[in-house]
């Protein structure tokens, strides 16, 4: 099993900055990516940001150039590092981390952080 807990989130104006961080316990060896999702009110999950072991990161369009996805494998942490933040940005942000494993593939998810923007 994989917990994942997330922080950082908050209410903030149009145009400042927020990190968010997932912090990744139990049995974290063989995950080959971890990710952000966010779920705004009365819309399906979309993706935000991934990034893979090997630190290959991928964008939503919606994000790119703003948003920076990094990871530190010692403390089993990722990062995400929201620049501009527009009212469009509200949502809850979950972390998600997959498992590639012979058994199968296992997904992860977080409980979510709460991100506000303010216009």
């Amino acid at each position: 099993q994989v917990q994942l807990v997330e922080s950082g989130g908050g209410l903030v104006q149009a145009g400042e900055s927020l990190r968010l961080s997932c912090a990744a316990s139990g049995s974290t060896g063989s995950i080959n990516t971890m990710g952000w999702y966010r779920q705004a009110p009365g819309k399906q999950r979309e993706m935000v940001a991934t990034i893979s072991s090997g630190g290959t990161g991928n964008y939503a369009d919606s994000v790119k150039g703003r948003f920076t996805i990094s990871g530190d494998n010692a403390k089993n942490t990722v990062y995400l590092k929201m620049n501009s933040l527009k009212p469009e940005d509200t949502a809850v942000y979950f972390c998600k981390a997959v498992k590639d494993r012979w058994s199968g593939r296992y997904v992860y998810w977080g409980q979510g952080t709460q991100v506000t923007v303010s216009s």
